[in-house]
């Protein structure tokens, strides 16, 4: 069906229907909450769940007015996600709240998951690296790249023309590859010469026998 077509998932969460919801709940919140974790939030109070879970009310409340079918309905949500996400750092700036000290966490804290331990690594690996890029690069690797977004929906979610998001991916990308070299080589052992390389002393000369 082409993009822009209403599909049945959407025509029936319109209508209201609970197993609608659920199945567009389990198809999209998992990769919507990855992809919030990787924008920077100055409120540690306000999580990625807690976006996530503002964004899929205001997607019930204004479905009505969302014209597109299953494939668009990513693009839209994300993009409610990211309006909701911005307020809420806009607000905690204003506020200047931060419920913890400034020695455990910089002024732009992370969002943080309860997830496991290597889930925690992962993303810590990962917010570090988006770090290096501008901030819209970082959105454009985040959607293709982490959560697995199309051009085209990366493109409505963040408000781009695909050209300008296919840009900023290369851009992006390239970035990226030159500081996972300059890790890689920081942190290879110093390189020691091969034994054979290493001239033999002198042999002494064996006595003769009778000498």
């Amino acid at each position: 069906m082409a993009r822009g077509e209403v599909d049945p998932l959407v025509a029936e969460a319109r209508r209201g229907d609970p197993g609608a919801w659920r199945e567009l709940y389990l198809l999209h919140n998992q990769r919507l909450t990855v992809w919030l974790r990787s924008l920077p939030s100055p409120d540690a109070a306000s999580s990625a769940e807690d976006v996530a879970a503002e964004a899929w009310l205001t997607a019930a409340a204004k479905i009505h007015d969302f014209k597109g079918g299953d494939d668009d309905f990513p693009a839209w949500l994300f993009t409610i996600a990211r309006n909701h996400a911005s307020n809420s750092r806009r607000t905690a700036l204003r506020r200047r709240t931060d419920p913890v000290s400034v020695q455990e966490a910089p002024e732009s804290t992370w969002g943080r998951s309860p997830a496991d331990l290597s889930q925690v690594d992962d993303l810590d690996t990962t917010r570090r690296l988006l770090e290096h890029l501008s901030p819209r690069e970082a959105e454009v690797v985040a959607c293709i790249d982490i959560v697995g977004l199309d051009v085209a929906a990366t493109a409505a979610a963040l408000g781009m023309k695909p050209t300008a998001v296919r840009v900023a991916r290369h851009r992006a990308l390239g970035r990226l590859r030159n500081v996972l070299a300059d890790l890689e080589a920081a942190s290879s052992p110093p390189v020691t010469p091969p034994l054979g390389d290493a001239p033999s002393p002198p042999r002494s000369a064996a006595p003769r026998p009778g000498h």
